[in-house]
């Protein structure tokens, strides 16, 4: 055992005592992390607009905050980027995460000075939880690769900004930078093609023992990696035994990487993101990811099924509900107040409080009420792999609300099989079934004749790469809608079928 093998292991074990020390007591932890935002702020021009002087409870919080996404929040943000001190948060940010935004162009998510350790010390307490369940530190004494956002930055008005992912880099601790692929002139390259291109190059030698990244792109370098050597992942680098990940659920991907690899081997799932980094997976057999509650990010929860309702009941860590679907709103130390991200999670478990990202509020089918979710249709895709021995490369869901020849409206899944079903008749009814048993609107619809059983059509191989590429988000800091409410991915890869059929 190497000396450093042998340090990460002291520090795990001290790190895993002070994780389960606060998440042993999350409502208290939670009413320091809320008391601390109050007073820090309470001299901004948010604080000083929202009564924050005199917030001496969560219900006065309230009371004088209400739910914002970025757009409504936009008035403070616009002044904090032009360069105004003190707007949302004490004094000015270190970066701005530049964001798509889905409305109006880039945007800004800010990174302060007290937010920014968070996002470093989740990633790594992440590796530490896992070397303390399991003992194996070995792995940090060979080469990591994360895929990831080039770490060049701009400026606007004296801060920098870049992708989250790119920021990060900067951050790596200097006991890992000689462990850390790819080099910073490759990680530099924005045309991802030819960035995978080079890393394999510089990767293909290497003893590499961590890989991260999100899975559609960790995939696509493992492929140009099989296509160039002919190879098995797990052969090229046999001390390869743990694939960190985040952004995208992993499962509909395992089947297809244990074939690239060869093997099964250890993951970690992360739940980070421009806003903050909410959680991530501490045990190995427990299902969902350990919410950061001591991470000076306060937490609040809304039910999906009320959250469009005019006044919402807004609840606190120690109201919520297992197995219920909710949208998750925070107000941090980088200056987001009652902030929705979009995302929506369900809590695996309450003592301590787990949750997985069950999928984004835009990003469902109800085009007749049927409230259908990304994880729905995630379980579904892999109860028919499953059992079917099928492996995908990508997939979505849109709803045909208008077919052809007076057909009733279903739901369109586009598929990209790495290894199609040998009985697709059989794939068809277990989606379908799974679909039903999960979500009762969706079954009473079949039932009552309003929609008829979901329809697959096929995607060649690369297509959904194409579909990326053709919008310009082909990279590793984007990824695909699982499901839409509207037809806008199904029309682009529809009219890529069309000519490619010509």
């Amino acid at each position: 055992m190497s000396l450093k093998s042998f340090g990460a292991k002291i520090f795990a074990n001290y790190i895993r005592k002070k994780i389960d020390k606060w998440a042993s007591q999350p409502e208290a932890t939670q009413q320091k992390v809320f008391q601390k935002l109050i007073e820090k702020a309470k001299d901004t021009k948010f604080g000083q607009d929202h009564n924050f002087g005199n917030i001496k409870s969560y219900k006065d919080f309230t009371k004088n905050v209400p739910i914002r996404d970025y757009e409504e929040l936009r008035f403070y943000v616009d002044k904090m980027v032009a360069g105004e001190p003190d707007v949302l948060w004490p004094g000015k940010p270190l970066y701005y995460a530049k964001t798509s935004g889905t409305t109006s162009g880039a945007k800004y998510i800010p990174l302060t000075k007290d937010s920014m350790p968070a996002h470093i010390n989740a990633a790594r307490n992440a590796i530490l939880c896992y070397i303390a369940e399991t003992g194996n530190a070995k792995f940090v004494d060979g080469k990591m690769i994360f895929l990831q956002g080039s770490p060049e930055m701009d400026e606007k008005n004296g801060v920098k900004l870049g992708r989250l992912s790119g920021i990060v880099a900067h951050y790596v601790p200097a006991y890992l930078q000689k462990n850390r692929m790819p080099s910073w002139k490759t990680n530099c390259i924005e045309d991802w093609e030819t960035k995978v291109d080079a890393i394999v190059e510089e990767t293909l030698h290497e003893d590499m023992t961590v890989i991260s990244g999100i899975p559609s792109w960790v995939q696509m370098y493992f492929e140009r990696l099989q296509q160039k050597t002919g190879k098995k992942v797990g052969e090229l680098f046999p001390n390869f035994n743990l694939f960190i990940y985040g952004g995208v659920h992993y499962e509909p991907y395992r089947a297809k990487f244990e074939n690239l690899i060869g093997r099964r081997v250890d993951s970690i799932e992360l739940y980070p993101a421009s806003e903050g980094f909410f959680a991530f997976q501490d045990k190995q057999n427990e299902k969902g990811m350990l919410l950061q509650l001591d991470s000076g990010m306060f937490y609040e929860f809304i039910r999906t099924d009320e959250f469009f309702e005019e006044n919402p009941k807004r609840l606190t860590i120690g109201e919520v509900e297992k197995g219920v679907n909710y949208v998750i709103i925070v107000s941090t130390n980088a200056g987001l107040w009652g902030y929705n991200m979009g995302d929506t999670v369900q809590f695996t478990s309450l003592k301590p409080y787990r949750v997985i990202v069950s999928g984004r509020i835009k990003h469902y089918i109800s085009a007749f009420g049927e409230h259908v979710i990304g994880k729905e249709v995630e379980e579904a895709m892999q109860e028919a792999m499953n059992i079917t021995k099928a492996r995908i490369s990508e997939f979505t869901v849109a709803p045909q609300i208008t077919p052809a020849n007076d057909e009733l409206p279903y739901h369109e899944w586009f598929i990209e099989f790495e290894e199609d079903p040998k009985n697709m008749d059989e794939f068809h009814s277990i989606l379908e079934r799974t679909l039903q048993e999960q979500n009762s609107y969706y079954f009473d619809l079949i039932e009552g004749k309003i929609l008829q059983p979901l329809k697959i059509t096929k995607i060649p191989k690369g297509g959904f790469n194409q579909y990326m590429k053709s919008i310009g988000k082909l990279g590793g800091q984007f990824k695909l809608a699982r499901l839409s409410n509207d037809r806008k991915i199904a029309e682009v890869l529809e009219e890529n079928l069309r000519k490619q059929n010509k």
